[in-house]
């Protein structure tokens, strides 16, 4: 493959994976302007973003395994059309109830190139090769982040809440005609799969190995739904930060993903990777201890940042670290192995969300507790399935 073509790729890829960014995190901005024009509770409002996590759950565990029989462009292709269809009216959305709904679809369309993009790196590459490219995979995704929240509170100066919507619908077009004359099949249409669907998922999901893995990434990812969730209220109304600090902060942290990926794809080609991503998980625990421990001192915005930091920034060396070790395993299956790494992380998300929001606007003790369980339970996935491949 041309350098030319790997990077229209790896570019067309790394925008398609990033669907969860861009389905959450240009809107969290506008969380508390959307919750006062709807006339809802901050539980509702947030609920928004879980039923988009379950929706991007849901579909990738359809569309993965659909994908390795029909290859990866159909798939891809309905699902830019739905993403934007959802996208469009959840900006008429009147009613929260309405916006919750179409938030599910919105993830349930955008599953696809979640779960496409992953299929596809592992359809070309494989070994250190394709956690390189996970790493350059995780850089284009990382960001989204980065940008995304800059984009909604910029957009925020001129517009509602509802223009967030409108430009993540121009989005989706764009990625149709993209997937549509650029995107080559690499997976053509398996009609003689010997194994149905079910069976592989099932498969997949007693292999040890594997779900080490999964659950390791869907844990840490859980960490980094939680302070999705919950930064937007407890930067804004407890730190006093404005729409625009906190789409600053936001971004400088997804910034952090960006270089820790990269430092995972060099670490990963020098370094034994299981080490690598032991690193990245105790590094992700200091964080929740140290964000943890702020509860107990007066609030002092520089002291959550610094764990905030490291927390959201070691997700981008154990995602790309775990996803290729996990997506090499089932190499075989990778449309279904990428549905369950997508379906554990987003699943995972989804469940801790709407805890986040439990004490109200003015506390950030459900966010920080639930980061921190996070963190504790994947050191311990980690140190029970994984460790002995370190040697």
């Amino acid at each position: 493959m041309s350098k030319r073509r790997e990077l229209w790729l790896l570019i067309l890829l790394g925008t398609l994976s990033a669907f969860g960014p861009l389905s959450m995190d240009m809107y969290l901005p506008a969380l508390p302007q959307l919750q006062q024009q709807l006339h809802t509770s901050a539980s509702l409002t947030q609920l928004s973003i879980t039923t988009c996590l379950i929706g991007l759950a849901v579909g990738q565990i359809f569309i993965g395994p659909w994908s390795d029989r029909v290859g990866r462009k159909l798939p891809t292709l309905l699902g830019m059309v739905g993403f934007t269809a959802a996208s469009l009216l959840a900006g008429l959305a009147t009613n929260v109830w309405w916006l919750i709904f179409l938030r599910a679809v919105q993830g349930v369309a955008g599953a696809a190139g979640l779960v496409t993009s992953r299929a596809i790196a592992t359809d070309l590459f494989s070994g250190k090769k394709l956690t390189q490219f996970y790493a350059l995979l995780m850089g284009v995704n990382g960001i989204f982040p980065v940008i995304a929240p800059i984009i909604g509170g910029f957009v925020l100066t001129f517009t509602t809440w509802r223009g967030i919507f409108y430009i993540l619908a121009v989005v989706g077009i764009i990625l149709l005609i993209s997937v549509w004359l650029g995107l080559p099949e690499t997976h053509p249409n398996q009609t003689s799969a010997p194994e149905k669907p079910l069976s592989i998922l099932q498969m997949l999901l007693r292999d040890r190995i594997f779900m080490g893995y999964t659950l390791v990434t869907g844990l840490v990812s859980g960490g980094l739904f939680a302070y999705i969730s919950g930064s937007s209220f407890m930067l804004q109304n407890i730190f006093g930060l404005s729409s625009q600090g906190f789409s600053l902060v936001y971004a400088l942290n997804g910034l952090g993903i960006v270089v820790m990926s990269q430092l995972a794809g060099y670490l990963a080609t020098h370094f034994n990777e299981y080490r690598v991503l032991q690193g990245g998980v105790i590094i992700a625990l200091i964080g929740a201890l140290a964000l943890f421990a702020t509860l107990f001192i007066p609030h002092n915005l520089v002291l959550v940042l610094i764990p905030l930091f490291l927390i959201v920034s070691m997700v981008g060396i154990v995602s790309t670290v775990a996803a290729s070790l996990a997506m090499q395993h089932a190499h075989a299956n990778a449309g279904s192995g990428s549905a369950l790494l997508g379906l554990t992380q987003n699943i995972i998300g989804g469940i801790l969300s709407p805890f986040v929001g439990l004490m109200g606007q003015n506390s950030y003790l459900p966010m920080a507790v639930l980061i921190l369980l996070c963190e504790i339970a994947a050191l311990a996935v980690y140190q029970r399935r994984l460790a002995r491949l370190r040697y």
